[in-house]
């Protein structure tokens, strides 16, 4: 069993996998599987067979695959705000707290010995190949009424937080750091995919290059 685990909205599960083998085995397949296959081609029953279940006990825990997708950016989100309380805990000045939490955000991921049913280098990949499935949906407006993007959004309001410490005039904090968010994955896939699209190159330095890139376009807006 993983010694942590988060709390997550009820409302992205109907059974928290966090807390059960079975759950653990669903989540931990089910990110080996998304990232192999991609999440068109990922089903219950393919998932049933890899973990020796049935689809029966999968529906018991979600209502069906795009509730677990979502459940797992969700997870992902909420290990990323955890990262970034790490990074800033023991840290005052707010410049190098805003750059401790686009370290986070830009760093490469790793297995995080912490959750041992996530392999977070793999759930990392499938958020920036799926992310925009989460809320480019019919459903988004009550998916967000439940509250199941509170993961993205947490991390969104505190590094906004930490912007309006460096300037507390600047308007569009929350706008620039969502920005943020979402470009950080979109230009790993592009770096992937499309490398044309992006200048942060295709091998281990895009890491420390998409660093660089976001904190010339934070700081740059936020300047005094």
């Amino acid at each position: 069993m993983a010694t942590l685990a988060f709390k997550l909205n009820e409302h992205l599960y109907l059974r928290d996998p966090q807390h059960t083998q079975l759950g653990q085995n669903i989540i931990h397949k089910s990110v080996e599987m998304i990232d192999r296959l991609g999440f068109e081609q990922f089903t219950f029953k393919k998932l049933a067979e890899e973990i020796s279940s049935t689809e029966a006990s999968i529906y018991r825990y979600f209502e069906n695959k795009h509730k677990l997708l979502v459940y797992l950016i969700s997870w992902y989100w909420h290990w990323i705000e955890y990262r970034i309380d790490i990074a800033t805990g023991s840290l005052q000045n707010p410049q190098e707290k805003l750059r401790a939490c686009l370290r986070v955000l830009a760093e490469e991921k790793k297995y995080d010995a912490g959750f041992e049913f996530v392999n977070e280098e793999a759930l990392h990949r499938i958020v920036v190949a799926e992310l925009d499935k989460t809320y480019q949906t019919k459903g988004v407006d009550v998916y967000n009424k439940e509250g199941l993007f509170g993961g993205f959004k947490s991390v969104c309001r505190k590094i906004a937080e930490v912007i309006l410490m460096i300037n507390p005039s600047y308007p569009f904090a929350t706008s620039l750091v969502s920005t943020i968010l979402v470009s950080s994955n979109q230009q790993l896939f592009f770096s992937e995919h499309l490398p044309s699209l992006t200048a942060i190159g295709t091998g281990k330095e895009r890491y420390s290059k998409l660093y660089e890139f976001m904190e010339n376009v934070v700081f740059n807006a936020i300047q005094l």
